[in-house]
């Protein structure tokens, strides 16, 4: 069984975990606006929370996007560069 022993297959650093969380939750956000919209209401849970403060709800879509760019590009500290060169290790 081939298992990757490099920084990112663990988690990766703060910045790559927090970036994780931050993708789940906004793609259930997201899944959660289509059924709303499906079931003919405001699922958006995110904006049912923070809704009366306008400038944190642009805050947080912001963070998600830039999550998720993180996620399709790569994590840019060092941690998880040099970590994106490790050998792959084999163990039954």
């Amino acid at each position: 069984m081939m298992t990757c022993d490099c920084v990112n297959c663990k988690g990766g650093c703060t910045c790559s975990k927090i970036a994780s969380v931050l993708v789940y939750i906004g793609g259930i956000n997201w899944g959660l606006v289509g059924v709303g919209m499906l079931a003919g209401s405001n699922w958006n849970v995110v904006e049912m929370l923070l809704g009366s403060w306008p400038v944190v709800l642009a805050i947080v879509y912001l963070l998600v996007g830039i999550s998720t760019l993180i996620k399709i590009f790569g994590c840019p500290c060092k941690k998880c560069k040099g970590a994106s060169s490790a050998p792959m290790s084999s163990q039954m």
